[in-house]
């Protein structure tokens, strides 16, 4: 039998994006159709508009292309992970493996491949900004923070903690993951109900979003990510959580 996963909340019903794009006619289309669901939609052309943009006003996501002038999108990514902790997808022409992983190994909450469609766009943006809306009151009212191997995770404040006590710095899609993972400690959780929880879809056959954010989170908790001895990988079946989850 697989494990419950927890219900999503809703996304914020007005959240402010912003896409960046050097194509004009890319922006008008994303921008007419999000604005039409209700979104507040901004737009930049390159990385210099972008920094200003989140410099100027609060941005609830930001849609990125990896092709733009002048500043690389993936150098971007990473600059939006390094001084910015809002999430980011990626949305590109470049449909090669190597650069969907890199962009999750950067730190990207999803990946969307031009030419797509722009209602799965709508769906992967609400599913990655229902995942940062989430908060915790029915999760923290029989109890606080999640204690395993030494770490202290708190949905309340979103912060991870080290056994120093020193903070562990988390995308929201690592932060979602590790959440969903201790509160099924010793379960079995098959990619499908992990993918499900984490993009509100089924994973494609190339598609290593969790397998990504998997090996991420584990060079951020485990003493050898090469041996994990926390996320353990079950052979045909997924991954188990094997640590003992305490509530504190």
């Amino acid at each position: 039998m697989q494990a419950s996963l927890p219900s999503n909340p809703a996304p914020p019903p007005s959240a402010h994006l912003l896409v960046v794009d050097d194509d004009p006619e890319v922006i008008l289309l994303i921008v007419r159709y999000l604005s039409a669901q209700g979104f507040r939609v901004t737009s930049a052309a390159d990385g210099s508009q972008m920094r200003e943009a989140i410099a100027r006003e609060a941005v609830d996501l930001v849609l990125l292309d990896l092709g733009l002038p002048g500043e690389d999108g993936l150098a971007l990514t990473r600059y939006l992970r390094e001084r910015w902790r809002g999430p980011v997808i990626i949305v590109t022409g470049r449909g090669e493996p190597v650069d969907r992983v890199v962009g999750l190994e950067l730190g990207a909450d999803d990946y969307v491949t031009k030419p797509f469609d722009l209602r799965e766009l709508l769906a992967r943006i609400r599913s990655v900004l229902r995942r940062v809306a989430e908060r915790a009151p029915a999760t923290t009212s029989d109890g606080g923070s999640f204690a395993f191997a030494g770490f202290r995770l708190d949905p309340r404040s979103r912060e991870l903690r080290d056994p120093r006590g020193a903070s562990v710095d988390l995308t929201t899609g690592e932060y979602a993951l590790l959440k969903l993972l201790v509160e099924h400690p010793n379960r079995v959780l098959s990619r499908d109900d992990l993918m499900s929880w984490m993009h509100g879809r089924d994973a494609g056959p190339y598609d290593r979003a969790i397998d990504v954010q998997i090996g991420r989170l584990r060079r951020k908790i485990e003493a050898d990510p090469a041996e994990p001895a926390l996320i353990k990988s079950v052979r045909g079946a997924g991954y188990l959580f094997a640590a003992k989850v305490t509530r504190e």
